[in-house]
């Protein structure tokens, strides 16, 4: 009997949801993938490279990399704070805040990129104090990156509060009454507990901000060589109709990608492995 019941599921056994996921992917992920493959080999090696390599292209791959690993890296940090401010503090208007958390993964995209441009141009509201300071953040890589750091917060807040609100601080007291700095309580403690956390909202981030297109399109100004980044460049490849170009470069955003997230996700498996021994 008892042989029996562990082998009882909720949901169906394994072979059914295996074909069900298989099936899901294959029409979802798969298929749409492997079309932009084949449209990219519809030409020769020769036109591909001279599509994937060319110095505008060359620029957007860099902004497009360079401006989401910062905004990454940002949002890892800020989040951590603000998840840790939402967890460990009691204050007036903690509802609110942790309303407007999610607000990014309701406004719509083009709307946000539309908000920040009106605040950061010359005469905005935040751009007519920055800009007497030499900081100009419209139509430049920092408005690129402020753009993705606002779609990009939430992913880390959200990955990180659930652990801290599970996290036992009594580990904390314990090691503060063996005479632990609060850096060494946060390094030897709190770090080792949130990292897995903070590698997976990282890579949300990461990953979100790689294909981010609305937010960006505005206060970028979308300048080729200095402000274009990739997904814009694949708009505009395609209102060229130059199909073969544009599923050229996606597939060049398409296989980095993946390497980064793969190595991302390496490293989270490793954080959590080495938090289960430590455990």
């Amino acid at each position: 009997m008892q042989a029996v019941f562990k082998k009882r599921s909720i949901l169906p056994g394994f072979w059914p949801s295996f074909s069900y996921t298989t099936l899901y992917l294959t029409l979802i992920v798969l298929i749409p993938l492997s079309a932009v493959f084949l449209k990219s080999f519809s030409v020769t090696w020769a036109q591909f490279l001279r599509s994937v390599t060319a110095p505008p292209v060359l620029a957007a791959y860099r902004l497009s990399f360079g401006a989401s690993l910062v905004a990454g890296a940002i949002s890892t940090i800020v989040g951590f704070l603000v998840a840790w401010v939402l967890v460990r503090y009691e204050f007036h208007g903690k509802a609110i805040a942790d309303a407007l958390v999610d607000l990014p993964f309701a406004l719509p995209t083009a709307v946000a990129g539309i908000a920040l441009t009106s605040l950061y141009t010359e005469g905005g509201w935040l751009g007519r104090y920055l800009t007497p300071l030499g900081i100009k953040v419209a139509f430049t890589p920092l408005g690129v990156i402020v753009a993705l750091i606002f779609i990009g917060l939430p992913f880390v807040i959200r990955s990180v509060q659930p652990v801290l609100e599970d996290a036992d601080q009594e580990l904390e007291e314990a090691a503060a009454s063996l005479g632990a700095s609060r850096w060494q309580t946060f390094y030897k403690v709190i770090l080792p507990m949130t990292r897995p956390a903070l590698l997976t909202g990282f890579a949300l981030a990461f990953a979100r901000a790689l294909g981010e297109y609305g937010s960006v399109i505005f206060i970028s100004g979308n300048l080729p060589m200095k402000t274009q980044i990739a997904p814009l460049l694949i708009v505009a490849k395609l209102e060229q109709y130059d199909y073969a170009g544009a599923t050229a470069i996606a597939v060049v955003m398409l296989v980095t990608s993946f390497l980064l997230l793969l190595g991302i996700n390496g490293l989270q498996r490793r954080s959590a492995r080495f938090l289960e021994r430590a455990r």
